[in-house]
């Protein structure tokens, strides 16, 4: 029920059949006071010095305004009566909102002006430090390699929402299999809620370890026919943390030229000599090898799927080269586990060669569920000793219960069916062949990463934009992610595209490839 009060707004009153009450009155003045001028300007000058606080502020007086105590607003306390509120009394309300006001205003200010004092005697240097970061800033925008960040505010799938409520179809998540918002792992990771809380507090060797995470160790080992797994709170930690607790300056680590960041800056951890071939050259590989027999223990290192090629390891070339010159193999399967072999086994099970790497690392952050958490998977004794010596292991904390209870369910379901992997396959096969025979450059691949070639980082970037009009989701590659002259729109398939997704995909390539000159 409603009752219009003295100021013109009105009241709200709530009765019930057996219980009559009286609500909070909620009023709202029709005519502007000197009260409500002053909390205007209030809101004003808080606004100048801090927006942020200005916003949560004017949001909690706007509730301390309409919610009025009746014992306050002098109605009468019969409940049979509506309830009416003086505007002497919201005149007074007004007014101690100005004065609150201008209590926070001058503690803003003085607060302001004393940090501002303090970094100028405490911090000389940061002028120019900040001086310096801005002209490297500018330079970074002025080359068109600035990057900026898209607001999705809905699930990862096929079809997200960006940019205020902009939907489009992604076609850039390493959302493989289509499982980032998967109904299943979802119910598994909402019941360890209620079984294993919310997060562990610690690192696995104090009290960070649950069942389920060693269930998840497990079900990885197997996945992989391995001895053992190490869970990392990444595989970036999983990377970063493998080389210096197994070798030392008495070794040889051999790389990929162009194996993933981690890998690299967890080689720089390590004291290892340093040696490196040409990406994926079995030839140039052959000869570090030969070079490398001064040392005692000698490991290959390389990714099973370049993140930006998608092209995917010899790994059988490798394996022989590794026998031949009496060296080990560790694998990064990041991009290729859940998308490369039948099973999805990686590019250990498509050379036949499952169980027979030293070291294998990985992500669940990808086609594994596409959360967080990395893994080291491997020998018994290797394992061993990472779980002793190794940095990111002993000083970070546990990955949550829920991501260990939904990679469980993941690892289950990948073992159930061959589903996923099967339309990921035929998506990835369609989309190549269309788009090459519209006439665009496209790397090879035995992956679900298609390259894109534009060369251009300025036109990466344009044809990014325009992509995103036609209501397609990509993202434009540039240096230092790729070298120079080698800028793409690296396109990932997704086990959840349609049909219609990819033909809709490749018309907007195809438009917007026009409209550039690229084809």
């Amino acid at each position: 029920m409603q009752q219009q009060n003295l100021c013109g707004g009105f009241v709200q009153t709530k009765c019930g059949n057996k219980n009559r009450y009286r609500s909070l009155v909620q009023t709202t003045c029709g005519n502007i006071t000197f009260g409500e001028i002053l909390f205007k300007i209030s809101i004003k000058s808080l606004n100048y010095l801090n927006p942020q606080m200005a916003v949560v502020w004017r949001h909690t007086l706007s509730v301390r305004r309409k919610v009025v105590p009746p014992w306050r607003a002098g109605a009468d306390t019969s409940p049979h009566h509506h309830i009416t509120t003086s505007r002497v009394f919201v005149e007074k309300v007004h007014i101690f909102l100005f004065l609150d006001a201008v209590l926070r205003f001058l503690f803003l200010y003085l607060y302001n002006i004393s940090v501002s004092s303090i970094n100028e005697k405490t911090n000389p240097m940061y002028k120019d430090f900040k001086q310096h970061l801005s002209n490297e800033l500018n330079g970074i925008s002025s080359a068109g390699l600035f990057k900026n960040e898209r607001i999705i505010t809905s699930a990862q799938g096929a079809n997200i929402i960006v940019n205020n409520d902009m939907e489009v179809l992604n076609f850039c998540a390493n959302n493989y299999l289509g499982l980032s918002n998967n109904p299943e792992l979802i119910a598994a990771a909402k019941s360890s809620l209620d079984t294993h809380g919310y997060g562990m507090s610690s690192v696995r060797f104090i009290c960070g370890t649950q069942d389920l995470h060693k269930q998840l160790e497990q079900a990885i080992a197997n996945f992989f026919g391995t001895d053992d797994t190490i869970l990392y709170a990444a595989c970036f930690d999983a990377n970063g943390g493998v080389f210096e607790p197994l070798l030392t300056e008495e070794d040889a680590i051999i790389s990929d030229a162009l194996n993933h960041a981690s890998i690299i800056d967890g080689v720089r951890l390590c004291k290892a000599q340093r040696y490196r071939y040409a990406n994926a050259d079995t030839t140039d590989l052959e000869k570090q090898l030969i070079a490398a027999q001064a040392q005692r223990f000698r490991l290959i290192v390389t990714d099973g799927v370049f993140s930006m090629d998608g092209n995917v390891a010899p790994l059988d070339k490798i394996y022989e080269l590794a026998n031949k010159y009496n060296a080990m193999i560790m694998v990064d399967e990041s991009h290729s586990a859940g998308v490369v072999g039948h099973t999805g086994r990686g590019v250990t099970e498509l050379f036949d060669l499952k169980g027979q790497m030293e070291i294998i690392t990985g992500t669940l952050g990808k086609a594994f569920g596409g959360a967080i958490g990395g893994f080291t998977t491997g020998k018994k004794e290797i394992i061993d000793m990472l779980r002793q010596r190794s940095r990111p292991y002993l000083f970070s904390n546990s990955i949550p219960p829920m991501v260990a209870a939904a990679g469980i369910r993941m690892f289950e379901m990948m073992n159930e069916t061959n589903e996923l992997q099967d339309k990921l396959h035929s998506n990835t096969a369609y989309f190549v062949e269309k788009m090459r025979a519209a006439g665009f450059d496209i790397k090879p691949t035995q992956s679900a990463i298609c390259a894109v070639m534009l060369y251009d980082a300025k036109l990466s970037q344009e044809f990014a934009a325009r992509m995103l009009n036609e209501g397609i989701y990509v993202i434009g590659f540039y240096y230092p992610v790729v070298p120079k002259d080698q800028a793409r729109i690296r396109v990932q398939i997704s086990a959840a595209h349609e049909q219609t997704h990819l033909e809709k995909c490749i018309e907007a390539f195809c438009k917007v490839g026009k409209e550039l000159g690229v084809i």
